[in-house]
């Protein structure tokens, strides 16, 4: 990279401690909050998930955004409002204001997620991408470790709502940080048009499917263990703190892995696995294994980068990846709007089996469809939509 990427790269670094570390805060406190100081659901929460994925679907019109802001600038924003939407979390006392924290956390979030990503691919060559994404799941995972540490030294003399205080301005105080570097080239990788190809629905539809797959997982596995097996606030900490380490000690090797072993292999063994994951959270009534197959399913998770590394191969311009990534995040989301819900509507329905029952079929469906991802003899399709200056 020249050094002016570089540069860009630095920034980037820096929104990202700032925003994963103000999530990984309200990752890990979130569920307990939710049923200890406030005692929703399933079918609460289910429906509170789904309104928290609503912003996911502004992916798309953040190609639009780009078009006057530049990604850096996108992303320092995003951790400040992160930042205010903690602040908000910590003042809720009823569900109905718990709302409003929540839908603030993922406006920032969600519009961090695709610009970052774009920044990454725009600026490395191909062989480059897998290792730098996954050397961007550490920056990640090195952020939430400090959140894990930070909720188990201080949840229990601060509380939740005084953590969430905190924790919310540090999280504003790293974004402002990050937007005095935004100026730093940020333009050369900024979006132009937004183009459909039917040569990309295979990305399309397992991006799809893997959002389906991670609302059911995110939704639900925490909340099973915190009310049905009460695993208290520091314990919850700690699975995400197991995470966090791994995250730093495997994600650069995962990189390397899906660079010499192509998305496809890689994938197939990662769809595998999640299968028996959903299988576990299904059947299984042990506390102590379905903690180890949360981490396990963590890390498993943090692979599916793989699928933007495919997107990269597949892309035919370079000016398509950015706008075809937020387009992804608006695909991600569309099962958001009512897999939670329904998930949670069945839960008190028919018992905590049936969420984790449907993520199986949808493993099973993602396995089959990677027999169509071969990127090497992909053809080239003219457009199916036109591009939107």
């Amino acid at each position: 990279m020249t050094g002016l990427n570089r540069a860009v790269v630095r920034s980037l670094v820096i929104s990202s401690l700032a925003l994963y570390f103000g999530f990984g805060i309200w990752q890990g406190l979130f569920n307990n909050f939710a049923v200890e100081a406030i005692g929703i659901r399933a079918d609460q929460i289910g429906l509170l998930q789904s309104l928290r994925e609503v912003p996911g679907l502004l992916g798309f019109w953040l190609a639009f955004l780009a078009l006057v802001l530049a990604e850096l600038d996108v992303l320092s924003i995003s951790a400040v409002i992160m930042g205010i939407g903690m602040v908000a979390t910590g003042m809720a006392q009823t569900w109905t204001q718990l709302i409003f924290g929540v839908l603030v956390t993922s406006i920032g979030f969600h519009a961090f997620y695709p610009n970052a990503s774009a920044i990454v691919l725009m600026l490395t060559e191909e062989k480059e991408t897998p290792r730098l994404l996954g050397a961007l799941q550490m920056v990640s995972a090195i952020a939430a470790v400090a959140a894990s540490l930070t909720i188990i030294v201080l949840v229990g003399r601060l509380g939740f709502s005084r953590l969430f205080y905190v924790t919310g301005v540090l999280t504003i105080v790293g974004g402002i940080l990050s937007w005095g570097r935004r100026g730093l080239g940020a333009r050369q990788v900024q979006r132009r048009r937004i183009i459909l190809r039917r040569r990309y629905w295979l990305y399309y539809l397992l991006t799809f499917l893997l959002g389906s797959r991670r609302h059911i997982f995110t939704t639900f596995a925490i909340f099973l263990l915190v009310r049905e097996f009460h695993m208290p606030a520091q314990q919850t900490a700690i699975l995400f703190l197991i995470n966090s380490v791994l995250g730093v000690l495997l994600y650069r090797r995962a990189g390397v892995i899906v660079g010499r072993f192509g998305e496809r292999p890689v994938l197939a063994v990662c769809f595998i696995l999640l299968i028996a994951i959903f299988v576990g959270y299904a059947t299984i009534q042990s506390l102590a294994i379905l903690a180890a197959l949360f981490v396990a399913d963590n890390f498993l998770a943090g692979l599916e980068f793989a699928l933007s590394s495919y997107f990269k191969k597949i892309a035919v311009t370079p000016e398509e990846i950015t706008s075809n990534l937020s387009l992804s995040q608006t695909i991600n989301h569309l099962a958001a709007v009512f897999v939670p819900i329904v998930g949670g509507i069945a839960w008190e329905t028919f018992g905590s089996s049936v969420p984790f029952l449907a993520g199986v079929v949808i493993m099973l469906i993602s396995l089959g469809l990677l027999w169509f991802m071969r990127p090497e003899s992909a053809p080239v399709a003219a457009p199916v939509a036109s591009p939107v200056p």
